[in-house]
């Protein structure tokens, strides 16, 4: 399968001991099913990260080589998508690693004690941002601007505000604990609006 045949069938069931079993087991079918299913969903999130188009496809079939390759390891406990995302963050970390420094942020205990609550909500949430995704000059803005902030902030606010992905999935991902997530999409969401801003693009 290429990466532009991407199927439209409806999705089997992916979940359950029966599933499970089918996976650790490396059974064929079950394996292609996954493949077919998230596919297109993984190849878009390397994409979202920052990849070139050859890199995100380079970096799509690793994943889903490491996740045959490691597929009797699945327990269960998260939902397989969530498996296959752990695995992409980690092939993106390689891939962008040595490419830039990561830049500096300000204390997480600063940001936190004056952002958020003890329970991990906002305080002052931040103005809600409307990003017009279908404008091409827009999306190159924002890619551009995404690059201003570290890997893992643009995992999340890719995770978050692309893919769609729960808080409980995206902080098993990228192993932080919700505040952390808050803390991560906060400075992302900012870092992305003060950067379209001077590129001269207003809400």
């Amino acid at each position: 399968m290429t990466f532009q045949e991407v199927s439209q069938d409806p999705l089997p069931e992916m979940e359950g001991r029966d599933f499970v079993a089918r996976v650790r087991a490396g059974d064929r079918e079950t394996l292609e099913d996954v493949v077919h299913a998230y596919l297109g969903q993984i190849l878009r999130a390397a994409r979202g990260a920052g990849l070139s188009p050859e890199r995100a496809e380079d970096v799509t079939q690793a994943t889903f080589v490491t996740f045959i390759e490691v597929a009797r390891r699945f327990e269960g406990r998260s939902h397989v998508r969530t498996f296959l995302f752990g695995i992409l963050y980690k092939k993106i970390a390689e891939a962008r690693r040595g490419e830039r420094r990561e830049q500096q942020t300000d204390s997480i205990e600063d940001l936190v004690e004056s952002r958020f609550a003890l329970d991990g909500s906002w305080q002052r949430p931040p103005r809600p941002l409307d990003l017009e995704l279908q404008d091409a000059e827009i999306r190159d803005a924002i890619d551009a601007c995404l690059d201003q902030v570290s890997t893992q902030q643009r995992m999340a606010f890719v995770l978050r505000e692309l893919e769609g992905l729960t808080t409980e999935e995206i902080c098993k991902i990228l192993d932080v604990t919700r505040t952390n997530l808050g803390v991560m999409l906060y400075r992302s969401r900012n870092r992305l609006r003060e950067c379209l801003e001077t590129k001269g693009f207003r809400e």
